[in-house]
């Protein structure tokens, strides 16, 4: 079981970002990811849709032996972990709502978060809303057309820069200077956002802490590789093969094979 690989699913390439930043904690694991570009975005579709397609592509990685998943996508976090944390046995991460270190962060006491609906709908969003966000301001914005851009290669387009001045302009003139990216997809935008921000807001993508606590929970159940050795990187998606590679060329420098699936 310890040289199982962890599993990382995301409705997309959103995740790379997290896997890179799981590279960093966890140098020796095998991995593999899947993303479900196919059916991408998921944070505007019903919570049984949802859940449904997340559930078909659980139960692919779970066929390939991992002993660890990360659901590397906000959405899917809100509407489906408590699900699978009770109808499967390995160990569970998820993407926690970044709301505790920009209440930390905060100087103006004025925090934006951009996410999706499902995220803001969501049971976690909610509590951590209720527990970390006393006294202070908390402007949520859904990015709308965000996802799409990312899986398509345009993050850094003039239709991005648009849509990210028509959600950032408002926080920022009400004295945001705290943004928590809410979606792994908008690390990927995270150029196009400094520049409209400025350097003087601080910028929160909750995937390093994400992958630290893997590399914790993984300690935990006693399922850290035992060995030091090259690991293995193995893709699918169920959308444009071609579009996907070219984002995992861009996020990460790996040797890997991908393949186009089903589900």
């Amino acid at each position: 079981m310890h040289e199982n690989p962890i599993g990382i699913f995301d409705s997309g390439v959103g995740g790379l970002s997290v896997l890179k930043e799981l590279r960093k904690h966890l140098p020796d694991e095998s991995i593999h990811y899947l993303a479900d570009s196919g059916n991408c975005p998921y944070g505007s579709k019903t919570k049984d849709e949802a859940l449904r397609l997340a559930k078909k592509s659980i139960e692919f990685l779970l066929k390939l032996d991992c002993k660890l998943i990360v659901i590397a996508c906000n959405t899917v976090t809100a509407v489906a972990i408590d699900d699978f944390r009770s109808a499967y046995q390995i160990p569970f991460i998820g993407m926690e709502p970044a709301l505790k270190p920009a209440a930390l962060q905060t100087r103006t006491k004025k925090i934006g978060v951009l996410a999706t609906e499902n995220t803001f709908n969501g049971r976690l969003f909610k509590e951590t809303f209720m527990k970390y966000a006393e006294g202070i301001e908390v402007f949520i914005q859904p990015g709308h057309g965000l996802v799409e851009l990312v899986e398509q290669g345009n993050q850094d387009s003039a239709a991005a820069r648009d849509l990210l001045e028509q959600y950032l302009v408002p926080m920022l003139e009400k004295g945001v200077d705290t943004l928590v990216l809410g979606c792994t997809h908008y690390p990927f935008l995270t150029n196009v956002i400094r520049e409209i921000a400025g350097d003087a807001v601080t910028i929160i993508d909750p995937s390093g802490a994400v992958a630290a606590h893997t590399r914790r929970v993984l300690a935990q159940f006693d399922l850290l590789t035992r060995k030091t050795h090259e690991p293995c990187f193995n893709f699918y998606t169920t959308g444009d093969r071609a579009r996907v590679q070219k984002h995992i060329s861009d996020m990460i420098n790996c040797p890997c094979t991908i393949q186009q699936i089903k589900l």
